[in-house]
């Protein structure tokens, strides 16, 4: 018996510290391949369905190769579970004396150098920003290690977080005058000491891209690396190996200029001026924008006159910033950073506004308050190989949703991964016994504006089957605020919609209210794990098949097709089937769990790719009866 085999018997290490542990065999063959890949210092692509116990697979084999490994998971609350609840078994099992350490990126952690900076009472800062200040001074007295996620006191997206914590570009390093009791140095050092790191996509792909520019290094270099949620690795890449600039982040730079100005340099009242114009510029661009948040091609945008000129303005306006920043170089270390940060940005335009480049999307985003200008690469195949490359180290990638067409051909090609082994495991559950598919008969075509009637009727319908007890998720946030006002008026259930308030929060109440019913859109479609009676039902209103007007989706079609591919079924196909998969994997969770799936889009049945849908989803019990549907509700009840 191989050790691996070893583990994962009964009885066995893992069985003595697992209370009714079963083995799996398909947890064992993925954890058997996992060795396999250590030892060769190889790549290995797994899909493994619900139920696998991949967490488990992929820890055992790289605890008991003694090497140096990273996790790196898709949030930060699937870090912070990996980190206090997995991890401490599978040590306890293998070795105890293994060093683990969770990291989190720079944003999540207290800077106490610009906690200093405004402890004088800035009087820049809006009366709610000063009083949450005030919470954040009294919990920094008490904090042993600057984790913003133990402030329970403010909001997650409290105004004075960005006041409180440091940027790359802000961050001074080894000349900050708190550097000895910086709490990221900690983290980082903790990190460096560790045999094991736990990470997120984010930090992984964001200490990438500080490798890349020779400014240092967050993770330190192991022997493995392993990807949990590997889904999600390919557009987070492509977000780091890209560029952006905000007008926040040059609202906030100018801001910090001005603070300056106040207090160590109160000779320089000409920059302060002109960091106030430059304020005002940045402003005045993203007033040139609808007030609703929207994203498109920024390329078409800058060859309207208002915007082009008002660009010009803004470049302008910092060559003018830096200027009058370098007069008075040397004179403090923090403005001798913002002038680096100043010709950085002045970099950043230049990039995002270089509409000849090949090869790259250039789009725009807006929130309430900013724009984001993104520079984003159409692949990142070659750039991810050649870092894999440079590692020597085995590389891991695993999900419950990697392969379409019964292939890995789409994750493989997109990520670089030529010569990656693959392998896939079925769940273990009874999909036949324990669930149901159902495509309702008589259905509008998806585009049809009269179909939120059908949604209604067919959410009350089930709603009512399961008595609550249902997820309803959307594809956009008009559809699903609109249904969900409709449906409220006629039922007596607790209606929750995303938006309302935080996602744990939602779903905190969710949990508590026995007949409760939430409606969501992208951000329940994954990661939430609703076990037993408590779901019932998963109700989607149509095929998830990215929004046509995406400016980066359009710019990877064009591409696409200028190299004689079929953009809609290498592109838009593959990634609406992954996404499916992740909804419809909300509904079984537990081998005893039971439900019913009902996708509201009729393409299913009537376009030739529906098949294509169909195949990628678990082998359930199939109708197109919401009769069936109820009677299968019932007799769960």
């Amino acid at each position: 018996m191989s050790e691996i085999e070893s583990f994962f018997s009964n009885p066995g290490p893992l069985a003595d510290v697992i209370s009714g542990f079963t083995p799996r065999e398909a947890q064992t063959t993925m954890a058997e391949a996992v060795a396999e890949t250590i030892k060769d210092r190889g790549s290995l692509v797994v899909e493994a369905g619900t139920g696998t116990g991949k967490t488990f697979a992929y820890l055992a084999p790289a605890f008991l190769s003694k090497k140096k490994f990273i996790v790196s998971t898709g949030t930060k609350n699937l870090q912070e579970q990996l980190f206090h609840r997995d991890l401490p078994t599978v040590k306890k099992a293998i070795d105890k004396t293994k060093k683990t350490a969770l990291l989190k990126g720079r944003a999540n952690y207290l800077c106490l150098h610009r906690l200093s900076q405004h402890g004088g009472g800035n009087v820049l800062l809006e009366k709610e920003v000063l009083n949450e200040f005030s919470l954040v001074r009294k919990w920094a007295g008490t904090t042993s290690t600057g984790d913003i996620g133990e402030l329970k006191a403010i909001k997650e997206d409290a105004k004075v977080l960005p006041i409180v914590t440091s940027t790359v570009d802000n961050c001074l390093g080894k000349d900050c005058p708190s550097y000895e009791d910086c709490y990221l140095v900690k983290a980082r050092r903790t990190a460096m000491e560790a045999d094991v790191i736990v990470v997120n996509h984010h930090l992984f792909f964001a200490d990438l891209a500080l490798k890349d520019t020779g400014f240092g290094e967050l993770i330190p270099d192991v022997d493995v690396v392993i990807f949990d949620e590997a889904h999600q690795v390919p557009d987070i890449a492509s977000e780091y190996f890209g560029e952006n600039l905000s007008s926040r982040q040059v609202q906030d730079l100018c801001k910090d200029i001005i603070a300056i100005t106040r207090s160590v340099l109160k000779d320089a009242e000409q920059l302060a001026k002109i960091a106030e114009k430059c304020q005002m510029h940045m402003a005045d661009l993203r007033l040139l924008f609808p007030h609703n948040p929207c994203r498109g091609n920024w390329a078409d945008k800058l060859e309207q006159n208002d915007i082009s000129n008002q660009v010009a303005t803004i470049r302008q306006s910092l060559d003018q910033l830096f200027e009058a920043a370098n007069i008075h170089q040397g004179r403090d270390k923090d403005l001798d950073l913002m002038i680096e940060r100043i010709f950085e940005f002045s970099q950043s335009l230049e990039h995002v506004t270089d509409v000849k480049r090949n090869g790259v999307s250039l789009w725009f985003e807006t929130t309430p308050r900013q724009i984001i200008l993104h520079l984003t690469p159409l692949s990142i195949a070659d750039k991810f190989s050649s870092i894999m490359d440079a590692q020597n180290a085995a590389w891991i990638f695993t999900s419950a949703t990697l392969m379409v067409d019964d292939n890995f051909d789409h994750y493989r090609n997109h990520m670089g991964l030529y010569n990656a082994k693959t392998l896939s495991l079925d769940s273990p559950f009874d999909y036949q016994n324990q669930a149901m598919l159902c495509i309702p008969r008589f259905l509008p075509e998806p585009n049809d504006r009269a179909i939120k009637f059908n949604l209604v009727d067919i959410a009350i319908r089930l709603i009512d089957a399961s008595k609550g007890r249902a997820f309803i998720l959307f594809t956009s946030h008009a559809m699903m605020r609109e249904v969900a006002s409709m449906v409220e008026e006629k039922i007596d259930n607790p209606i929750l919609v995303q938006g309302s308030t935080t996602k744990q929060a939602l779903l905190d109440e969710y949990l508590s209210n026995q007949d409760a019913v939430l409606f969501g859109t992208g951000a329940f479609w994954e990661g939430v794990d609703v076990k037993g009676d408590d779901l019932l039902c998963v109700m989607i209103d149509k095929l998830p098949f990215a929004s046509p007007d995406d400016p980066l989706l359009q710019a990877r079609i064009e591409d696409c097709k200028k190299q004689g591919g079929n953009a809609f079924s290498q592109i838009q196909i593959p990634q609406a089937v992954i996404t499916l998969k992740q909804g419809a994997g909300r509904l079984i969770r537990d081998e005893t769990d039971k439900g019913v799936l009902v996708i509201c889009d009729n393409r299913l049945v009537t376009k030739q790719y529906g098949q294509t849908f169909i195949a990628s989803l678990p082998n359930m019990k199939r109708t197109r009866s919401l009769d069936a549907v109820a009677a299968f509700l019932q007799k769960i009840e």
